[in-house]
């Protein structure tokens, strides 16, 4: 079968389907990995509502809040029904039929080749369905940030609507589907490239086709709650080891690692943000140390089931000082309105946790081992290759296929909101309601 046949090669994210506990059936139920595979999922929900959506709505202007609250919410019920529609067939086809390099057969739509005995290694398929469903959800509402205080609504659903069928669905089945990417050996646990290069690319070229925020550079455009911001920081940080444990789709030693680094590069990632405020500017910053912790978890996410504790370390540490920077080139030398700076976090963090991961997944490394290299892959340097080829192919088709969906949405509705709108805010223009009433 074509999806088991992938799982047993160390490129895909998932291969811990086949170690089952107790030495049982590949095909047959296990209790433990079904209940901890249901607690990611919910866990991974939790990352998007309501851990982003508090994240992002401390950040953007108070007459903005509920806009961003609104998008993130109903982008969770339309990308669910699209990815039962469309989504997962064409990330991952139907069990049992051979999958091209860059798409999955359509065998799968409306989830019509899963039913309640169907089994995907020793949890049910429709769980692997509604973990996979997650993914789907987030990685879309990572782009809002980048938009944030200037699109349409309804250009904002139409957008994300066509780039999940369009861009997320086929990178997906090209890493984990039994895609190209995936049999060349690319390591990406967790969504390095599926989910963070993607989502930031995207917000890369959405800011620069809509253009800047009125005001921008020239009107302060401060958070306007960081309380609520580091609320939702927690929650992602607690729902990021269903997000990279959960990956392992089963109780395993290495849902057990993946949980270990993550945490302790969420953690570098934070305190190492912190310290480069800190040395320039002579104090640290609650928006900061949320922000480090952020790119910590992006950049340990594709290396989190291939390297360990001392790796993630080193990881984190990196995530926070390159992160760092990125974000202050970006903004302030660019002029690049990425209002919530996901490119510079997400982005430069999935990128440099791709290539770690190409390094530090190597057993020659002392302390610093992972679980070894892809199958037929015999040398850091092959390894980087591969990592490579996947961060400038999913780059380079995320940026022109995000760039002519844009433009088309642009033609039939109009991306942005007019000027008027814009200076009132989304909350009122679009919504007809306030975050507050005090």
């Amino acid at each position: 079968m074509v999806l088991l046949k992938t799982l047993q090669k160390n490129a895909w994210p998932f291969a811990a389907l086949l170690l089952v506990s107790g030495g049982a059936r590949a095909d047959t139920l296990n209790g433990a990995d079904t209940a901890w595979v249901l607690t990611a999922t919910a866990l991974v929900l939790f990352m998007t509502i309501p851990g982003l959506s508090l994240f992002y709505a401390g950040l953007v202007r108070v007459k903005n809040v509920l806009s961003v609250l609104m998008q993130c919410f109903a982008l969770t019920c339309l990308m669910s029904v699209l990815w039962f529609v469309a989504g997962y067939t064409i990330a991952f086809g139907s069990e049992g039929v051979e999958q091209g390099p860059f798409i999955g057969d359509f065998g799968n739509i409306f989830f019509a080749s899963i039913s309640v005995d169907s089994m995907m290694g020793t949890i049910p398929a429709s769980l692997f369905a509604v973990f996979q469903m997650t993914f789907a959800i987030i990685t879309p509402a990572l782009i809002v940030g980048a938009f944030a205080e200037r699109m349409r609504f309804s250009a904002m659903l139409v957008f994300c609507s066509i780039w999940l069928l369009v861009v997320y669905s086929p990178v997906c089945h090209w890493v984990w589907g039994g895609g190209w990417l995936g049999d060349m050996g690319l390591q990406d646990f967790a969504g390095g490239t599926v989910v963070h290069i993607t989502a930031a690319v995207a917000a890369l070229v959405a800011a620069l086709v809509m253009g800047p925020r009125r005001g921008f550079g020239t009107v302060p455009m401060p958070p306007h709650n960081l309380t609520i911001t580091v609320a939702g920081a927690g929650m992602l940080w607690v729902g990021w080891f269903g997000f990279n444990a959960g990956s392992a789709l089963g109780a395993n030693n290495t849902a057990a690692m993946a949980m270990l680094v993550t945490h302790l590069s969420a953690a570098c990632g934070a305190l190492a943000w912190m310290t480069m405020e800190w040395v320039r500017h002579g104090k640290p910053s609650v928006l900061g140390i949320v922000t480090g912790m952020v790119a910590g978890l992006g950049t340990i996410t594709p290396a989190s089931g291939s390297v360990g504790p001392a790796a993630a370390i080193v990881i984190g540490l990196s995530a926070g000082v390159v992160c760092y920077f990125a974000t202050n080139l970006l903004k302030n030398a660019l002029k690049v309105d990425d209002s919530l700076d996901v490119f510079p976090v997400h982005g430069v963090g999935g990128i440099l946790g791709t290539l770690l991961a190409g390094i530090f997944c190597s057993t020659q490394l002392g302390i610093f081992s992972g679980n070894g290299f892809s199958e037929g892959i015999s040398s850091i340097g092959g390894q980087l290759f591969v990592q490579a080829t996947g961060v400038a192919a999913t780059f380079a088709y995320t940026a022109v296929m995000t760039f002519i969906i844009l433009k088309l949405v642009d033609m039939m509705i109009g991306l942005r909101i007019g000027a008027d709108e814009e200076n009132e805010g989304l909350d009122l223009a679009l919504h007809d309601e306030r975050g507050y009433n005090l």
